[in-house]
C-alpha cells in the first residue's frame, strides 16, 4: 500500500501531467490480482488525468496492465506490482507518457526513431534489483518513441514457471521478439549497441547538429568526471561531457559510508545528487553514448557511438572501471545462467541453493556474507594463501555455519548442464590438483578492469590498461588529461576520484590559458 507521504508526492509530479492516461488492468483470476488493483487505484487517485479500467486486452496474467495514453496503446506494459526498485519505473512511464521530457540524448532518440519493424521486449526483473529500473526504463522510453516497439516488465518472483522454462537465474534478462537479448548488468549504450548489431539494417544518426568547438570535453559520468565537467564549467568553459550512464559504477554500489562529511548514502542517491548538481552549469550532456574514435591533435576530435563529432580543445579521460572476469571457460557463456557479479540483485535467485564467491577480498567476503542470508551455502575461493578481506570480515565470515573459505584456490572452468551452472573446477594451488565443487551459482568478485580499450595508441597504458598520469593528471599525449578509477592513482575511492577530477579540470584550464 502506498502511504500518505509517497501519495502526496506523487500529486506533485503528476499536477503537470499534460494527456490523459489510463492504466487497463487485464480481467481474470489471480490471487495477487486484489492487492494489485488496490494499488493501482490508490496511484490513479492523486491526478485527475489519471484512471484505472478493467478490461480483457489479452495481457500476459490477469495481474498485467499497461498504458493508454488518450485512449491509445503506448506500448508499455507491467506483468506484476511494480514495487521496490521498480515503482519509479512506473512512475517515469506514466509521467513521460503525459508529455514529460525524455531522459534520451537527442541522438539518441532520432536513432530509436529510426526502427521500422515490430520490436517486442519483456525485461524480467526482481524486485530487489537496483540494476533492472534502468533497463525497464530506457525500454519505456523506447517504446514511447517508436509505435513499433513495446516492452514488458515482467516480475520474475510472481511468474516463476516462466522463469523455469527460459532458465533464467539472473537479472536483468531481456527478451526481444522471443529470443535472449541482453542479461546481467546492461545500461542504455549498450543496449542500442545490441540493437544495432541485430538489425544493422537499422541506421545509426548521419545527419546531426554538430556542436561549437568545445573548450574542454570529459569522457566518463562518475564521480571524477562530474568533478572534472563542474570544475571546468565553474571556470567559464564551453564544456560537454559524454557519459553512457551518470554515477557509473557508484551507481551498483548499495551502502556508502566513507564519503566524507556524508556519514551514510546510497549509490543511487549520490547519483541523483551528482546528476542534480551538474545540472547547475551549462555543460553539454551526451548520456548514453560513447566515444568510439578519439582523433589527436592541438584539437582532439571524438566521434561517438551516435555518429556524432566532437571536437575540443581539451580532453579528460574519466571513464573508471568495470568488474573484472574470471576469464575462464564457461564464464561468458553463462552469464545470467547461474554466473552473476551482483550478489544484491541475483542472490534471491538462489534460495536454498549452494553457491560460490571467487574473490577474497572485502567485495568478496561481503558477498558471502549478503548471500548466507539468502542460499543453503557459500564458498569462497581465494587465490592468494591470505584473504585479503579487512580481519573483521574475515572473522565474521569463519564464524558462518553456511560459509565455507578456501584459499590458494585457482578457478579453472565453470561447469554447465542444460543452460545451467552445475559445478566450478578449481586448481588447489598447495596440491596442483583440480577439484570439482558442485553447486547452482558462482559469483566473481575479483576486482576492476580499466575502461581504457578505446585508448590503445591514443596514451601510454600500463599492461593492465591503467592510463599513466603525472601529479598533475596528465597522460602522454598534451592536453589530454585523465582521472579516477582508469589511472595509475592508487586506492580507488568516491573521494579520491572526485579529487582527482577537480584536479585535472584545472590542470586542463591552466593548459588552455598557456596556449
Amino acid at each position: 500500500m502506498l502511504t500518505n507521504d509517497i501519495l502526496n508526492a506523487l500529486k506533485t509530479y503528476t499536477a503537470t501531467m499534460a494527456n490523459d492516461v489510463t492504466l487497463v488492468l487485464q480481467t481474470g483470476e489471480h490471487e495477487k490480482r486484489s492487492a494489485l488493483k488496490d494499488f493501482l487505484t490508490q496511484l490513479v487517485s492523486v491526478s485527475d488525468k489519471l484512471q484505472l479500467v478493467e478490461r480483457d486486452n489479452a495481457l500476459r496474467s490477469p495481474i498485467s496492465f499497461e498504458l493508454e495514453v488518450d485512449g491509445v496503446r503506448n506500448g508499455i506494459e507491467f506483468s506484476g506490482t511494480p514495487s521496490g526498485h521498480e515503482f519509479n519505473s512506473l512512475v517515469l512511464a506514466i509521467l513521460q507518457s503525459s508529455g514529460t521530457a525524455l531522459k534520451l540524448d537527442k541522438h539518441v532518440q532520432t536513432l530509436v526513431k529510426s526502427v521500422d519493424q515490430p520490436l517486442h521486449f519483456e525485461v524480467f526483473i526482481s524486485l530487489s534489483c537496483h540494476n533492472c529500473p534502468d533497463v525497464v526504463q530506457a525500454l519505456n522510453q523506447f517504446a514511447l518513441l517508436n509505435e513499433n516497439i513495446s516492452s514488458e516488465m515482467i516480475d520474475g518472483g510472481e511468474f516463476q514457471p516462466l522463469i523455469e522454462e527460459r532458465g533464467i537465474q539472473g537479472v536483468p534478462s531481456v527478451y526481444l521478439n522471443g529470443e535472449l537479448f541482453a542479461n546481467g548488468k546492461v545500461d542504455t549504450a549498450q543496449l542500442l549497441d545490441k540493437l544495432l548489431q541485430k538489425f544493422p539494417t537499422i541506421s545509426q544518426v548521419t545527419e546531426t547538429e554538430a556542436l561549437p568547438l568545445q573548450d574542454i570535453t570529459v569522457i566518463g559520468g562518475g564521480p571524477a568526471g562530474v568533478a572534472s565537467a563542474i570544475y571546468a564549467a565553474r571556470k567559464g568553459l564551453k564544456v560537454t561531457m559524454v557519459a553512457d550512464r551518470i554515477g557509473g559504477q557508484v551507481k551498483d554500489t548499495v551502502g556508502i559510508e566513507n564519503l566524507i562529511s556524508v556519514p551514510q548514502t546510497t549509490g543511487t542517491e549520490l547519483t541523483k545528487n551528482l546528476y542534480s548538481h551538474l545540472t547547475e552549469y551549462d555543460i553539454t550532456l551526451k548520456e548514453h553514448v560513447r566515444v568510439d574514435k578519439i582523433e589527436k591533435g592541438k584539437t582532439k576530435s571524438l566521434t561517438l557511438s551516435t555518429g556524432e563529432v566532437i571536437n575540443t580543445k581539451a580532453l579528460i579521460i574519466a571513464t573508471g572501471a568495470k568488474w573484472r572476469e574470471l576469464g575462464v571457460p564457461g564464464e561468458k557463456e553463462n552469464v545470467g545462467n547461474g554466473v552473476a557479479y551482483c550478489p544484491h540483485c541475483d542472490g534471491p535467485f538462489f534460495k536454498g541453493k549452494d553457491v560460490a564467491v571467487v574473490g577474497g577480498g572485502n567485495s568478496g567476503i561481503e558477498a558471502a556474507l549478503d548471500l548466507a542470508g539468502m542460499v543453503n551455502h557459500v564458498t569462497v575461493f581465494e587465490f592468494l594463501s591470505d584473504f585479503k578481506a579487512d580481519k573483521l570480515l574475515v572473522d565474521k565470515a569463519k564464524a558462518s555455519d553456511n560459509i565455507t573459505l578456501i584459499n590458494n584456490a585457482a578457478a579453472k572452468e565453470v561447469i554447465a548442464d542444460n543452460g545451467k551452472v552445475v559445478a566450478i573446477d578449481y586448481l588447489d594451488r598447495t596440491t596442483d590438483q583440480v577439484h570439482r565443487k558442485h553447486l547452482a551459482g558462482i559469483f566473481v568478485q575479483i576486482g576492476l578492469l580499466p575502461n581504457s580499450e578505446f585508448l590503445k595508441g591514443i596514451v601510454e597504458l600500463t599492461p593492465h590498461g591503467e592510463v599513466i598520469i603525472d601529479e598533475k593528471g596528465q597522460t602522454s599525449e598534451p592536453g589530454i588529461f585523465a582521472c579516477g578509477d582508469v589511472t595509475t592513482v592508487p586506492y580507488k575511492q568516491i573521494v579520491v576520484a572526485m579529487g582527482e577530477g577537480a584536479k585535472a579540470a584545472l590542470s586542463a584550464f591552466d593548459h588552455l590559458i598557456r596556449q
